[in-house]
């Protein structure tokens, strides 16, 4: 079941183990002004990620793009790892479907741990700002980056993926 809303809230609702708690703590320091962690996240180019090694199997990808049009994106899930997604700069759209109610498009690559979906108009639509987060788990079909409005924002924000399990 996938969780959004402010950072505060969806951490609050979150499963209390330690992956989560991994995660939890380094969005603490990348949501605090003047931190190591937003500083570097800051000095991102568009376009560009880095890859933040936590401990215990957790990790965050740091990413820094232009929103995009629908058309040009995919709905996904992954199967080894839980995605805490949060806005640290900017706001996007997401949308999120059930698994079961949604047809594979490209079936489980364990490389890239991607499941790629057939399009669908049956997703909910998730509007996400600065400090707001979502958790998407294995079942928890999702497309991010997408266009608010018809000009594309720069978004800053960090994916923590937590092992499952």
């Amino acid at each position: 079941m996938a969780l959004h809303g402010s950072f505060a809230a969806v951490r609050a609702q979150a499963p209390q183990t330690p992956g989560f708690a991994t995660a939890f703590q380094y969005v603490d320091e990348i949501l605090q002004d003047g931190s190591a962690a937003r500083t570097r996240i800051r000095g991102i180019a568009a376009g560009d990620s880095q890859k933040v090694e936590l401990g215990g199997g957790v990790f965050a990808s740091e990413q820094v793009y232009e929103t995009r049009l629908r058309a040009d994106s995919f709905f996904e899930s992954h199967r080894k790892y839980i995605d805490v997604q949060v806005i640290i700069e900017g706001e996007e759209l997401m949308e999120v479907i059930d698994a079961s109610r949604i047809v594979i498009r490209q079936p489980y690559n364990p490389d890239r741990d991607l499941i790629v979906y057939q399009d669908s108009g049956d997703a909910t639509l998730l509007r996400m700002f600065a400090g707001h987060a979502a958790i998407f788990h294995p079942t928890d079909v999702h497309m991010p980056t997408l266009r608010i409005k018809s000009a594309p924002v720069l978004v800053r924000k960090t994916v923590v993926k937590v092992p499952v399990g």
